[in-house]
């Protein structure tokens, strides 16, 4: 599914498609997804403009002046701004109608993403909320890291995924992370170290930061979703051969996620 880098390079594309377009017609074919797309969008967009495009953790934020419009990919979701608008198909739930003809599509086969609105601040949203720090923000550091996981026995792997500690930091880039910062995913997260929080909160926005880069230079179109540009050390290698010290990989499960770590690098 998406993660972190991937809704931050749909957040940077669909800014400087979508920002500055008046909206005249929208049109929603799905009444829910994860939740109930609120019919109220058809009354409410109409006449407004698309201000800006933020981002909260893995949720799309677009001022629309009268309120925002929130959006989380799920696991298959895709926004695609389209200058000449096609007949909508099966999966395509949602359409925002531009003065200038173009159109933006949500598109998502299995109906995991998320579409709500709201008058108020983003912020205070209970979807956003609780969520934690950003990862690439000065906010989110080894200490920070430190101090949130004094009490806590779960997984240290579980710890980072978990959004009320820190923001967008899914499956994958756990895996990745915990690999450069040589920390076992399933020890308990109260276990490590001042020295041991530096490293994993760098290694985070390090390969958050690769990601985002390496996956900038991908044309996205709806049939070519460049997700996950990395070449995965550990994420979907278990069993294979590390890069590091050529040893074996071993696949574990943690929270019902597949986990990959290599057992002589990572303590």
């Amino acid at each position: 599914m998406p993660e972190l880098p991937e809704v931050e390079l749909t957040r940077r594309r669909l800014e400087r498609e979508v920002v500055g377009k008046r909206i005249e017609v929208v049109k929603v074919r799905t009444p829910k997804l994860r939740l109930p797309i609120p019919g109220e969008l058809e009354t409410v967009l109409p006449g407004r403009t698309m201000r800006s495009v933020g981002r909260r953790g893995k949720y799309l934020l677009f001022d629309c002046e009268a309120g925002s419009l929130i959006i989380h990919l799920g696991m298959t979701g895709f926004l695609r701004h389209l200058p000449d608008p096609l007949l909508p198909g099966k999966h395509d739930h949602l359409d925002v109608f531009f003065a200038d003809g173009s159109l933006l599509r949500f598109h998502d086969p299995r109906k995991f993403g998320t579409v709500i609105w709201t008058s108020g601040s983003p912020a205070e949203h209970p979807l956003l909320s609780g969520i934690g720090p950003e990862p690439l923000t000065s906010v989110f550091d080894g200490s920070y890291l430190f101090r949130v996981s004094r009490s806590r026995r779960v997984a240290v792997k579980l710890l980072i995924m978990n959004a009320a500690m820190v923001a967008g930091v899914g499956n994958i880039y756990a895996n990745e992370a915990l690999f450069r910062a040589a920390i076992r995913p399933d020890r308990p997260a109260s276990s490590l170290t001042p020295a041991e929080c530096e490293r994993l909160a760098l290694s985070i926005r390090e390969v958050l930061l690769e990601s985002i880069e390496q996956g900038s230079t991908y044309r996205v179109a709806e049939d070519t979703v460049a997700y996950h540009p990395l070449e995965f050390d550990v994420y979907g290698r278990g069993k294979g051969a590390c890069t590091r010290c050529g040893g074996a990989l071993e696949e574990i499960r943690l929270g019902n996620r597949s986990t990959v770590f290599c057992p002589s690098c990572q303590h």
